[in-house]
């Protein structure tokens, strides 16, 4: 028509499918919300949809190319502290190693071939098998001994003298800790426990000391220092071990103090060392070092040249040294 400008608009292929999934979407929508359509389409096997919130919208327009660039990562840990940090914050407790977060050069591992430097500390593997201690640095360490202090009492100063310390804790506990490079911090020696004590703290009587030493035989005991050693590695734990201890120790002292019917009169060739009976004689004497301490070369001359001196005989032969 004259004076009238026509408009002509076309549509895609494209905006077309899109307008109609759009209805489809609504059409289904409008029948989820209908109760008579919903009786109905039960009727006819459909069942409900669990709607349980707004469905996210969906865009099919292409994205700009700022929207598919991918975000740069922020740079590693390391780059960033400071020489003067707080290196306890960084590292509280044991953890894996973390090459961002670990301001050194470690290394570790084998290097394939000639020239070649010793593996670095990322994608490093090895760093990662093994325990290590870096949140055990001194600092670290202070920083725990000084929130503990507080629930500590101070060493009592009566107790820096050997003797009175000796006299109130006669019992003392040797073990052993090992560190070595492995994937286990547990070593299998470790598991060893050891106590020590004199023999005269434990009160004993002649016959029941004697009882004591016969038990524990001559091998843990040291008759210069008399000191008694009581070893225990059987268990798999220190702990164990340790307890165990302390059972024979208990175990070997009620039983020296123990007197079965045949023990309450001991006989004179039972006792474990020769006692002498009448001092001052030159005789007894010799012959109680000779079966005290052994047969040798000087205590079977020293009771030889009693005996003839004693008999008044003369010394013809000499005796072979053994």
């Amino acid at each position: 028509m004259k004076g009238h400008k026509l408009f002509s608009t076309t549509f895609s292929a494209r905006q077309i499918h899109l307008s109609a999934i759009n209805e489809f979407r609504q059409n289904t929508r409008a029948e989820r919300l209908d109760p008579a359509k919903m009786v109905e389409s039960e009727k006819r096997g459909i069942f409900r949809v669990l709607d349980i919130g707004k469905p996210k919208p969906r865009t099919f327009g292409r994205r700009g190319w700022e929207d598919r660039r991918y975000k740069m990562a922020a740079p590693p840990r390391e780059n960033t502290m400071k020489p003067d940090q707080d290196w306890p914050s960084v590292w509280p407790g044991p953890r894996t190693f973390h090459p961002a977060s670990v301001p050194l050069p470690v290394r570790q591992g084998f290097a394939h071939l000639k020239g070649q430097a010793t593996p670095g500390k990322y994608a490093n593997i090895e760093l990662m098998k093994i325990p290590n201690f870096l949140h055990l640095t001194p600092p670290a360490i202070k920083r725990h001994c000084d929130a503990i202090k507080k629930f500590c009492t101070a060493w009592p100063k009566e107790l820096d003298d050997v003797d009175l310390l000796e006299a109130n804790y006669p019992l003392t506990e040797l073990s052993s800790d090992y560190l070595n490079s492995s994937s286990s911090i547990r070593d299998f020696r470790g598991r060893v426990t050891t106590i020590q004590f004199k023999l005269s703290t434990l009160f004993l009587d002649h016959t029941s000391r004697d009882k004591f030493l016969r038990l524990i035989g001559p091998e843990k005991y040291d008759e210069e220092t008399d000191l008694v050693t009581i070893s225990a590695d059987r268990c798999p734990y220190r702990k164990q071990n340790s307890d165990y201890c302390d059972y024979l120790l208990k175990a070997l002292y009620y039983e020296s103090r123990n007197r079965e019917p045949w023990e309450r009169e001991q006989l004179e060739f039972d006792q474990i060392e020769y006692e002498i009976k009448n001092e001052g004689d030159d005789i007894e004497e010799k012959l109680a070092v000779l079966l005290n301490e052994g047969e040798n070369s000087k205590t079977l001359d020293d009771y030889k040249n009693s005996m003839l001196q004693k008999l008044s005989l003369k010394n013809e032969i000499p005796l072979a040294s053994s």
